[in-house]
């Protein structure tokens, strides 16, 4: 005998309204209430994941990049060696600072001894002086030039990127590795004109993850005090909570900035099956039948919930597990 089972289920899929009888599993399902609830009135805008802390470490000295100790993706922890340039010209120049240092010492001393036996003027232990103090300026500043030549991490965290190869030429200047602290992450967004009273009255923020529909409470707002005269939009600065699992500066985020509140009819997220371009809910009447009946919902709420626009009132029940629902309930006869 021919199975006609799945083509009503695709019927029920398709026409909303159709209406289905108790069956064996139906006491099983879980409902939910449709209920009017009081929720936060917000304001979206989209942004990007950047580190709280991260630095770009630049070239000091110019040399040929030997040696390259991390990746990107690496974790690092903060004063390890990242990559050594060869910078025997600045070695040289050390060495050298240090002879001249030692030569400048020695006179200085001879010269002291000198005047303390009244056989040399003063002008000439001062010049001597001189000479000492500048030598050891020099030897200071090419001992930091020679330590320049090892390129170490700032803090504690992973390499975002590196921007050199070993072999390559560095010059003062030139970027070689940027590194990031993945405790501290924000979303930076833009604000247009129109909204930045409500979002500086509130300073209150939740943020989404489109791609793995995961939502947060921010921490902390931040609305910088300058506009960009172009686009006529003021930043704001969204800090995350720490460690959040997956998310890495340069990831897209959207922003829902809080800008009052209100009471809308909501019904939970995972209640709603689509068909094509059929949204639909499975509404459990008083006999426990279920009804599958269209509805038109707003976006994705905080929380897993839409708005209410059209087909549902309050009260009314919904099965949490639409798909189960329509496997478990049998057409009426």
């Amino acid at each position: 005998m021919l199975n006609t089972r799945p083509y009503l289920l695709l019927l029920a899929a398709v026409l909303p309204g159709l209406t289905f009888a108790q069956g064996s599993s139906m006491a099983t399902l879980a409902t939910a209430t449709v209920e009017l609830r009081e929720i936060d009135l917000t304001w979206p805008a989209e942004g990007v994941i950047e580190a709280v802390r991260q630095a770009t470490l630049a070239a000091q000295v110019p040399g040929r990049v030997v040696e390259v100790r991390a990746d990107a993706g690496d974790a690092v922890k903060q004063g390890q060696l990242l990559m050594r340039i060869d910078a025997r010209e600045a070695a040289q120049g050390y060495a050298a600072s240090q002879a001249t240092l030692a030569n400048a010492k020695a006179n200085y001393e001879r010269t002291k001894n000198l005047h303390e036996q009244k056989f040399i003027a003063r002008a000439a232990l001062d010049k001597a002086e001189a000479e000492y103090k500048a030598a050891q300026a020099g030897a200071g500043a090419a001992g930091a030039s020679a330590s320049h030549a090892s390129i170490v991490s700032p803090l504690t965290g992973f390499v975002a990127q590196r921007h050199t190869e070993a072999g390559e030429m560095a010059a003062p200047g030139k970027p070689l590795v940027t590194v990031y602290d993945p405790k501290g992450l924000r979303v930076t967004s833009s604000i247009p004109q129109y909204q930045l009273a409500a979002v500086r009255a509130s300073l209150r923020a939740k943020v989404e993850f489109p791609e793995t529909g995961k939502w947060v409470d921010a921490v902390k707002v931040e609305v910088l005090p300058a506009a960009d005269p172009r686009t006529h939009t003021v930043t704001a600065r969204v800090v995350l909570p720490e460690n959040q699992p997956g998310l890495i500066p340069g990831m897209f985020a959207r922003t829902y900035f809080v800008t009052g509140k209100a009471k809308k009819l909501l019904v939970p997220a995972v209640a709603v099956l689509r068909r094509g371009e059929v949204t639909a809910v499975y509404v459990i009447d008083d006999k426990n039948a279920a009804r599958l009946r269209q509805v038109r919902l707003s976006e994705p709420l905080a929380g897993g919930f839409h708005e209410v626009l059209a087909g549902l009132t309050a009260g009314e029940k919904v099965a949490l597990d639409p798909v189960k629902a329509g496997i478990v309930a049998r057409p009426v006869q």
